[in-house]
């Protein structure tokens, strides 16, 4: 599919891997809606990038918000052509510790707007990607969703992190099995460790260590790089039903 004048929501699209996508596709001529909790940080960034962005303050694991900020980017820009999954949340803890048994309601709220969120922006996105006329490949949209390399090696306390994402990972398959017949596609990205928000919090010396366990480059992934991916995918129509490990062919530690 081609990148000009397509419409794209991109949650989480304000900060990281997300804002990274929308001010791409901003520059290579698309219209984005920026699916975000930080009105601050999504209002600003709207506004930097002019007329072909806009912002909708949502929560996706909320299913009414992510059904409002759908149907406000489509009544913004007239359609829905690709769909790009990046909020999230993360959280560590172990079953048992000194604190005592892993607090559930973390555990639910990991699940709700990792997986959960995602099923939400998808649901929608393919009930007004159904709208739109193929193209000259037969396309109506593209779903591009967030897992992460925890889905398949998650690290000591990842347990809640590792099976929101796993899920992720899962439903990809199944699900572009189901559109396909609509002529759309769904692709899962299972970055590894990247220098954004969720990372923000970690010593400078940790990142360092831990950059030692990636083979090559030995160093954070970029979130314009992860945005390079999505690029990438949307544009080509043969990837299709899969997930993509972008993390330096790194094997983590256990802790």
């Amino acid at each position: 599919m081609k990148l000009e004048n397509r419409v794209f929501i991109i949650s989480g699209g304000a900060s990281g891997l997300g804002e990274a996508c929308s001010r791409l596709f901003v520059e290579k001529g698309a219209k984005v809606g920026i699916l975000d909790m930080n009105e601050d940080r999504g209002e600003n960034l709207a506004r930097e990038l002019g007329e072909s962005a806009v912002f909708c303050r949502t929560d996706v694991s909320d299913e009414s918000s992510v059904r409002d900020a759908v149907a406000e980017i489509t009544s913004v820009f007239g359609a829905i052509h690709v769909a790009v999954n990046c909020a999230g949340l993360i959280y560590a803890a172990k079953v048992h510790s000194k604190k005592g048994l892993f607090p559930m309601d973390m555990f639910n709220k990991v699940i709700q707007v990792n997986l959960i969120g995602t099923m939400n922006v998808v649901r929608y996105a393919v009930q007004e990607m159904l709208k739109n006329e193929p193209d000259e490949n037969g396309e109506r949209g593209v779903i591009v969703n967030t897992a992460s390399a925890a889905a398949f090696a998650g690290q000591l306390g990842q347990a809640a992190y590792s099976a929101s994402k796993a899920g992720v990972v899962g439903m990809t398959l199944p699900i572009a099995r189901e559109i396909g017949d609509y002529g759309m596609r769904i692709v899962s990205i299972s970055p590894g460790l990247f220098d954004t928000q969720m990372s923000s919090g970690m010593p400078e010396s940790f990142k360092q260590e831990i950059s030692q366990h990636i083979p090559f480059p030995k160093r954070l992934g970029r979130p314009s790089e992860y945005a390079a991916t999505v690029s990438h995918i949307v544009e080509n129509p043969y990837l299709n039903g899969t997930t993509i490990m972008l993390d330096g062919a790194a094997q983590l530690p256990a802790k």
